[in-house]
This record gives structure tokens, sequence and C-alpha cells, in this order.
């Protein structure tokens, strides 16, 4: 990550803190409500441009026996990350995602997910998250997985404009 980095700013025209950040699609992968097989994400605006969120690692969400499929957590950072950029106004597509899975999630766990943009570049967004289990109680525990991003800032139009309906087509 660059050490000049311009410091996030929220846009003014987002979410306040503490309310649901919308989804960017119906039917996105990660947060869409009308994704068949989705994650169905829910991220909530915090203070600044971060974010957080829970998931529970249901069955169908298993890689090895009895743990969540690296790639599910995958995309859950991915997702995370990219609804705390929406609280810049901003559309961002993933660039980079590092990954550092610390240790095995059993199916059954709550996730809390945690994150938060780290800066600007011209069009570069730096973002990172983190993945704790949460207890019985709702405290977090250790934390189980985090990850890196880089997001490039896009046209929406331009970028998505020839593939937009596609979903919904199929």
């Amino acid at each position: 990550m660059p050490d000049d980095l311009d410091a996030p700013r929220r846009g003014g025209d987002v979410v306040a803190p503490g309310d649901t950040i919308p989804p960017h699609n119906p039917m996105c992968y990660g947060c869409g409500p009308r994704s068949p097989h989705g994650l169905h994400l829910s991220m909530t605006a915090g203070e600044g441009v971060t974010a957080t969120g829970e998931l529970l690692v249901e069955p169908r969400f298993e890689g090895g026996p009895g743990v969540i499929h690296g790639g599910i957590l995958a995309s859950v950072f991915d997702e995370s990350m990219g609804l705390g950029l929406m609280l810049m106004g901003l559309t961002a597509v993933t660039v980079v995602l590092d990954i550092d899975y610390a240790r095995p999630v059993p199916i059954g766990t709550r996730l809390r997910l945690d994150a938060r943009v780290l800066g600007t570049r011209r069009r570069q967004v730096y973002a990172e998250a983190t993945a704790t289990v949460l207890g019985a109680d709702g405290a977090a525990g250790e934390p189980v997985a985090g990850a890196h991003g880089l997001f490039v800032i896009v046209d929406p139009h331009a970028h998505f404009g020839p593939t937009r309906d596609l979903g919904q087509k199929v």
C-alpha cells in the first residue's frame, strides 16, 4: 500500500451511521436480496468510511468437512469492503483481494465483519476488513481472517452499460 494516500472522505448523499448500506444491485451475489443463491450480506454504516455486519456460516457455505469454503469467505470480504466503499459515494470494482486465513471457521459460526477504507490515490481505493467469531453473548472473539483490497473507481454507465441487464435476462 502506498504511503501517500489521501484520507477517505464520506460522500454527501450516503446513508447515515447506524443505517443499513443499500445493495448496489438487487441481483448481486454478495448483497443482492434477489440473488437466489447469494450471501445476502447486509452491512451497517459506521463513523467515517467504515461498515460492520454479521454472517451466519450456513451449511451451504461448506468447503472442507465442517468449515467454510475459502472462496465464500473471499466473497464476504470483497462484498464487505465494496459496501464500505459505497459510503464514499463512488462506484469501484475489485482489482486485488489479499486474504490471510488465520484459522478454520466452523459451520454454524456467527462472524462479525468490520470493513474500512484506508485511503485513496487517484482512481485507486485501498480498504481492509476483518472477520471475528461472535460468541453466544454477542461478544467478538478472536479474528479468524483478514483482508486487504485494492479497488479502482469506474464510471458505472461505461463499465456496466453493456451487461447491466444480463442477469435478469438469463
